[in-house]
């Protein structure tokens, strides 16, 4: 079993050498749905918003991405199968909270469907149209919009 401080201390921000295992990653969900997939372009594009544990190469990722003046995205939050179970997800999630209450962003939200996750981690489930800046962006090349089934869930506070 993998302590709490072992992951915390294998948690760092993402580094260009990290892209093609960040994709790689997030195209295994993407293909079975579960994430929306993000370009290598993007990739470059965003990767300061990214976190990563890395245990002998990238095995899982999650991003924080400003949204708005006080409001940021928790996304692309995928780990490997075989790291799943052990708090690396928790873990990325709490390492993003922190960046966003680091930029003085007091508002996270999320889609996910893994809402009973984030509620352990003091995320509660808001409405989507509680979110007009998300579906003028992101959500207009969704293949899932206007019909999203993903939950929409709101982080508020220094709860991470």
């Amino acid at each position: 079993m993998i302590s709490e401080s072992d992951i915390a201390n294998r948690i760092r921000p993402a580094r260009m050498g990290d892209v093609r295992d960040i994709h790689a990653l997030l195209q295994f969900y993407a293909r079975k749905g579960l994430l929306l997939g993000r370009s290598i372009s993007s990739l470059y594009d965003h990767l300061r918003d990214f976190v990563v544990y890395e245990d002998r190469g990238v095995q899982g990722v999650c991003s924080l991405h400003i949204s708005w003046e006080d409001l940021a995205e928790i996304r692309s939050l995928a780990v490997e199968e075989k790291y799943q179970g052990r708090g690396v997800g928790e873990a990325l999630v709490r390492a993003c909270l922190r960046e966003a209450g680091r930029l003085e962003i007091g508002r996270v939200f999320t889609l996910t469907y893994q809402s009973p996750f984030f509620r352990k981690l003091g995320f509660v489930e808001i409405e989507h149209r509680e979110l007009p800046h998300k579906v003028w962006s992101d959500c207009l090349n969704c293949p899932q919009f206007p019909d999203c089934d993903e939950d929409a869930m709101l982080w508020t506070g220094d709860k991470g």
